[in-house]
This record gives C-alpha cells, structure tokens and sequence, in this order.
C-alpha cells in the first residue's frame, strides 16, 4: 500500500478525489461508476467520508475495502472523534489495518444534527483532533491527515489563533492537510502563508468541487464558511436559470482555480465528487493533471 504523501510528492502536479459512503444500493451503483471511470485516470488517491456520530462507520469501512481489494486505488479513510469512546476509535483503526487501509484522515468532525452546536465529547473519548491523529500513529504505521480550514474553523476566534491549532494537528504527527473549501485561490494561498511563516512545512492539498449546477455552488458556500465571493457570484448567479450556461460557467471558473493553485507550486488537487465524476473529469483533463503512476 502506498502513502498519500508518497503519491503527492511525485514531482509533478496530480490530483485526487472524495466519495462519500452509499446510503442504499442505488446509490452504491452510482458511486462505483465513479469510481470505475475515475480509476482510468489515476487519482493520487481516493477519500472516503465518515458519518457524524459514526453513522456511516460501516458503510465507510465496507466502501473503502472495496476500493482496496477490488481496484488499483490509494484509499484514504476518514475518521471522527464524534460520540465515539477511545476503544471504539481502536477497534475501527483495527479494521482499518485488518482490510489494508493505511492512510486516515483524522478530523474531530461536527455535532450531529446541527454542525454549528456545542461540541460535546463522548465521556471516554478524545476532544481534538490532534489527539485523534495521535491514537493513529501509536496503533500502527498509518499515513495520518488533518482538515485546514482557509477562512478558520468556525469555532475558532481568529486565523492567527486558527492557524496555531492546524500547526499544532500537524506536529502532533499528522504528514498532510486537506484544505475545505474555498472559492477564492487567494484564501488558500495565504492559509499556506500563514502555516510556513510558523516554520511547519507540512503539505497542504487545496479542496475544490466543479461548480456544476446552483445547488453545488450553494453547497460550496456552506461547506467554505464564508461568504460568496462578488466575483464568483457576477459570472454565476445571473445564469441559476440557464443550466447549461451555468455549468460552461462553473467548470470554466474552478478550472481557473486550478490553474492558479497549480502556477502557485500546489502538489495536488483535491476535488470534492458528490459521487460524480464527469465534470471532474473535465476539470483534470483541461488542467493536464497526468497520471500518478508511470
């Protein structure tokens, strides 16, 4: 099995994609013709979420193995402090290690039900996610990724204090972070500003989701936690009823993005799917993102 950082950190630009567990079966054949037609074109590696509270804990363990025995992909598996005791956080890296999965992302995730509620830990769990990524490298010899937030986690006072508990996720052992999302490049390269200027040069991927349709763009907005760029809504909100031009529209703006992240030196790319791949496909095609894998 090959590490996340190993597959970023090839020379040259490449990318990788998120899935989320399938709630049914139908869902289940969406999501693995995704990940059919993306396998073709050799993601650096391939994430898959993990339910607040841990309701897709099994989906997400049963997917992800899928992924090792059944394709040529680099799975990364997510995992949440929520409502879970540090056994319970044990034995799911045990199945993690059992199916040959060997990168995690270690986030402390939201409340259930409300993301924006008070954080209550589990009365024998862990609080941060730095104490996540801990229990990961004590169980075995994972590859461990943090989440990095470009306008701050919204728990958060401000970006300097923001910025001193990404650094501290990182020396606590975690090799990379991922980025949510932004609509702005500039925002991420300055969350890249701020985490050298403390003198930690561990890798930062930047999250992007193709821009295809008014509920991707709204979704993106919620996920970003700040609000809409002007640019981004005067070349978008006009078009909410044109789908065709909306999408020309979108795809064109986040390949920009990719662009400019890309000129910036950014080892890679990580595009949120909703379990789609054709306009991620496009995105990675118009940005010449080869293979990782000669």
């Amino acid at each position: 099995m090959t590490s996340v950082v190993e597959r970023i950190t090839t020379g040259r630009p490449v990318f990788s994609v998120e899935f989320f567990p399938p709630r049914d079966n139908d869902d289940e054949r969406v999501l693995w013709k995704a990940i059919r037609e993306l396998e073709a074109l050799d993601p650096a590696f391939v994430s898959i979420t993990y339910g607040a509270g841990g309701s897709t804990r099994d989906r997400t363990v049963r997917t992800t193995a899928r992924v090792v025995q059944e394709t040529t992909l680099v799975p990364m598996a997510h995992l949440t402090a929520v409502d879970h005791s540090v056994a319970e956080l044990r034995n799911v890296i045990g199945w993690y290690a059992a199916v040959g999965v060997r990168n995690i992302l270690a986030v402390r995730g939201d409340p259930p039900g409300d993301v924006n509620g008070e954080w209550v830990p589990h009365p024998q769990g862990l609080t941060y996610a730095e104490e996540l990524v801990r229990l990961c490298r004590e169980l075995g010899n994972f590859c461990v990724g943090v989440s990095a937030f470009p306008y701050g986690h919204p728990r958060s006072a401000d970006l300097d204090t923001d910025t001193k508990y990404l650094v501290q996720k990182l020396r606590a052992g975690a090799d990379f972070a991922i980025a949510q999302l932004f609509l702005n490049p500039e925002d991420f390269l300055r969350l890249r500003d701020r985490v050298a200027a403390t003198g930690c040069d561990t890798l930062l991927v930047p999250g992007l989701m193709p821009l295809t349709t008014p509920r991707t763009l709204a979704k993106s907005v919620e996920l970003s936690g700040a609000p809409l760029p002007a640019s981004v809504a005067a070349r978008l909100e006009h078009l909410a009823d044109d789908p065709v031009a909306f999408r020309k529209a979108g795809v064109d703006l986040v390949t920009e993005m990719g662009e400019r992240l890309l000129a910036e030196g950014v080892p890679a790319l990580h595009f949120y799917t909703f379990n789609r791949s054709k306009a991620t496909r496009e995105v990675v095609g118009r940005l010449g993102l080869v293979p990782a894998r000669t």
